[in-house]
């Protein structure tokens, strides 16, 4: 059983949380194998696996979904491979449109509302794989999508078990956290990612002139004007406040009838303390670890000279878990 959660030594404030895997695990270690899976709408996602997929009802396949401008490279990605692989799980990770340094085709991306493409995935594999159980972590924007994909799916879903990490469920809130504080550091880093991955995609001249101006530096000032200016045009929305209430996975949450772990640190620098669910916003099947300390996608626990990445306990003993009920 894993032990409840608690901060390495060191290690306690909740921006170190959030930083230090880049600096401890700054190079991947788990070597992929990529393939192009073309959308039925013409585009195209990546789906990096580390070893062949095969179907075996023994060994569910996890796919997991990275937050905002993260890949396979991520280094939580890259340590959830690791710790489930040694765990007998298979392990399938999708890059969202546009991510990992290669753009799509359309000139529309990815949102965090983007259910569509990993429902879409999920038959695929289970075309392939009709007797493998099929299971899902997502990682803050890949956590949002995967809650939003569950409640709206509810009895539907093909998934067997879900882990959600630190997700911005209210976007409207998650947006205004974004611009406090220290918090704007952050904001500032993604955005700055997001304006060099839309000006690869620019290097098309048709899809350049589907997308507003990149020099408009206002259009990248803060999420909200982005949103705004980007995010919504492109992928359908009527403006910001349309896509942050369409996107958010809050409401969603008491549908969702899969086995779920949702893992959130009450001192998440992107999220605002409203925008965790209680228990009574929640359906019967979703189980809530909220710790009062963890960061954003952080929950390093041991200490500084000896850090233990906790997340990497507590998610496949979750699944483990839920492999051994549906076993029976």
């Amino acid at each position: 059983m894993t032990s409840p959660f608690a901060p390495a030594v060191g290690l306690g404030n909740c921006h170190l949380q959030t930083i230090f895997p880049r600096f401890h695990r700054p190079e991947p270690w788990i070597h992929t194998q990529c393939q192009w899976l073309q959308t039925p709408d013409g585009d195209r996602i990546a789906l990096h696996t580390p070893v062949k997929l095969v179907d075996d009802s023994e060994r569910p396949l996890v796919l997991v979904l990275h937050g905002l401008e993260g890949s396979v490279e991520s280094p939580y990605v890259q340590g959830i491979m690791q710790s489930l692989l040694a765990r007998r799980f298979q392990v399938a990770v999708m890059h969202f449109r546009g991510c990992g340094g290669v753009p799509n085709l359309l000139a529309r991306a990815y949102h965090s509302g983007d259910s569509g493409d990993p429902r879409w995935l999920a038959a695929h594999l289970r075309e392939r794989f009709p007797n493998t159980p099929l299971m899902a972590v997502g990682y803050s924007l890949g956590g949002n999508v995967l809650l939003k994909w569950l409640g709206e799916d509810r009895d539907d879903s093909p998934l067997s078990a879900a882990v959600s990490v630190s997700a911005p469920l209210d976007l409207h809130a998650s947006c205004r956290r974004m611009g406090q504080g220290f918090s704007k550091v952050y904001q500032r880093h993604l955005l700055n990612s997001l304006q060099q991955s839309l000006r690869k995609k620019a290097l098309d001249p048709e899809l350049a002139q589907q997308m507003p101006a990149l020099d408009e530096q206002r259009y990248f000032s803060d999420f909200r004007h982005f949103d705004d200016h980007f995010t919504a045009p492109l992928h359908g929305f009527l403006g910001v406040d349309d896509y942050y209430t369409r996107a958010s996975s809050k409401p969603l949450l008491r549908h969702i009838s899969t086995p779920t772990l949702i893992i959130h640190a009450a001192d998440d620098p992107f999220v605002c303390p409203s925008a965790i669910p209680t228990s009574d916003e929640v359906g019967p099947d979703v189980e809530l670890d909220i710790t009062s300390k963890g960061g954003h996608v952080g929950f390093i626990s041991g200490s500084l000279w000896r850090p233990e990445y906790w997340l990497e306990q507590r998610i496949p003993q979750f699944l483990a878990k839920q492999r051994v009920a549906r076993g029976r």
